[in-house]
């Protein structure tokens, strides 16, 4: 595959159902290459509507699509064979066993056997199902069919991966197993990771980049960086264990600290100015310095993903379209 600016790009994607439900409406998407893709949004939002526009599998209303740098069409089968697709809750068949489904998988993908059959055993062991690979998949736990589904993905070594909601469902270890799985996948150079999440943490533990759909409009795409920055605060969270009384007070007379608040172990400093925040901490730091009370956490203003989807979700309700609705985000 060549150099290519985009993996996945939209111009004016719109689907309209029933000539009534706005599904998605004008979306202009740029993922790039290399990059874990966060696509996020409120349940209802459009994600899965999008995803299935982006594969082919629905056509869309008005506009276009690329994908690896190729028109995706409703009869381009070649392109799709370049894609690894996890949809939501994947369902497998019962008393298959992850080596006889993969080994069916592989051979729809026509995949010789001297090929496919070392490509199940790597995929088996670096999706940790070494000792579940001969069981039914009706006896897994969701992180368990979740980790099946990602290798069924992966059998065909795919450019691009899609994955639709993988962590929905899952306890935290399961969870925490597949954030794990998709960081890890994310850093082969060769693949690029398309990821749909409602989870913002998962999407700020995992994704480079992300884009964010609200009623079927992107609000925003960009780097994870680039859209803490439009919410940074001048603030930071700070977690104590002991009596806050004295560090409150000496919190108060630093330079440049115009708001000390506490609700039970967490204190909220507000520093002036944007310019003034990095001169700043320092001095927070410090008194902590000859004091018994223990700093066990701190976390800056603009830290917090879930405040910055909030706050664009906001503004977007507030002035109707947001700054990141245009091509030239």
């Amino acid at each position: 595959m060549g150099k290519i600016d985009s993996i996945i790009h939209t111009e004016a994607l719109t689907k309209i159902f029933n000539r009534k439900k706005i599904a998605v409406n004008d979306l202009y998407l740029d993922v790039p290459p290399n990059a874990i893709y966060g696509f996020m949004g409120p349940n209802g939002a459009g994600k899965t509507t999008t995803i299935k526009m982006i594969l082919g599998l629905i056509q869309p209303s008005a506009g276009s699509i690329q994908v690896l740098g190729e028109k995706m069409k409703k009869d381009s089968a070649k392109l799709r064979r370049k894609i690894g697709y996890l949809p939501t809750n994947p369902k497998f068949p019962e008393k298959m066993s992850p080596i006889k489904y993969l080994n069916f998988v592989g051979k729809i993908f026509g995949i010789p056997k001297e090929t496919r059959i070392p490509r199940i055993t790597e995929l088996i062991r670096s999706i940790d199902l070494l000792n579940l690979s001969s069981s039914e998949i009706k006896k897994f736990s969701t992180g368990e069919t979740t980790r099946v589904g990602i290798a069924a993905c992966l059998i065909n070594d795919p450019k691009l991966l899609i994955l639709d909601e993988p962590t929905l469902g899952l306890d935290p270890i399961g969870r925490a197993s597949t954030v794990n799985l998709i960081t890890e996948l994310g850093k082969n150079r060769e693949k690029n990771v398309f990821l749909s999440s409602h989870i913002l943490g998962d999407i700020d533990r995992i994704c480079t980049h992300v884009g964010i759909i609200n009623e079927g409009k992107l609000i925003f795409n960009g780097t994870i960086t680039e859209v803490k920055r439009l919410i940074r605060s001048n603030s930071v969270e700070l977690q104590i264990d002991g009596k806050s009384d004295s560090i409150i007070q000496k919190l108060k007379i630093i330079p440049n600290v115009i708001a000390v608040d506490i609700e039970r172990h967490f204190i909220q400093v507000g520093i002036d100015s944007r310019e003034n925040y990095t001169k700043t901490l320092p001095h927070i730091f410090n008194v902590f310095k000859n004091d018994p009370a223990e700093l066990i956490s701190f976390k800056s203003g603009s830290e917090n993903l879930e405040n910055a989807f909030l706050k664009l979700l906001e503004d977007e309700k507030s002035n109707g379209f947001l700054r990141g609705i245009t091509k030239n985000l």
